[in-house]
């Protein structure tokens, strides 16, 4: 089970977790987040644990503890969308369904630009009232 730990102070590192989580069962992975711009922590991490009852007794006793300097929230890390697959219906892709086009557009081209009902100019390149 994947643990999401928030409000970390910035000096700790992902052997502090790792140490802290340990007591509660078999560590997979873990890791602090590091802003990548400039290097310091971002003041959060993730616990990877092995076994789900485990992780949960983590979860229960760790949550709103003292913790190196600031009180923690940790609790069941949830899965996000990653950038560019925002998932439009079938297509998971990241991009949207092109739309088809119809030609001719409705109402036609107008070389003067369109107008407004009682001939107000919309604005556009060929309008002369700047």
């Amino acid at each position: 089970m994947n643990i999401f730990v928030g409000n970390l102070t910035p000096n700790i590192v992902a052997e502090d977790l790792r140490k802290a989580f340990s007591e509660f069962g078999e560590i997979i992975s873990a890791k602090v987040i590091i802003d990548s711009a400039t290097g310091v922590s971002r003041g959060f991490g993730f616990v990877e644990m092995a076994d789900f009852n485990s992780a949960q007794d983590a979860i229960d006793n760790l949550d709103f503890s003292y913790f190196q300097g600031s009180i923690i929230s940790v609790k069941e890390a949830k899965p996000t969308a990653k950038p560019g697959n925002k998932g439009y219906g079938n297509n998971a892709g990241g991009a949207r369904p092109l739309k088809p086009k119809t030609f001719p557009r409705p109402g036609g081209y107008k070389p003067g630009g369109y107008s407004k009902p009682g001939g107000e100019s919309t604005g556009g390149y060929n309008n002369k009232n700047y």
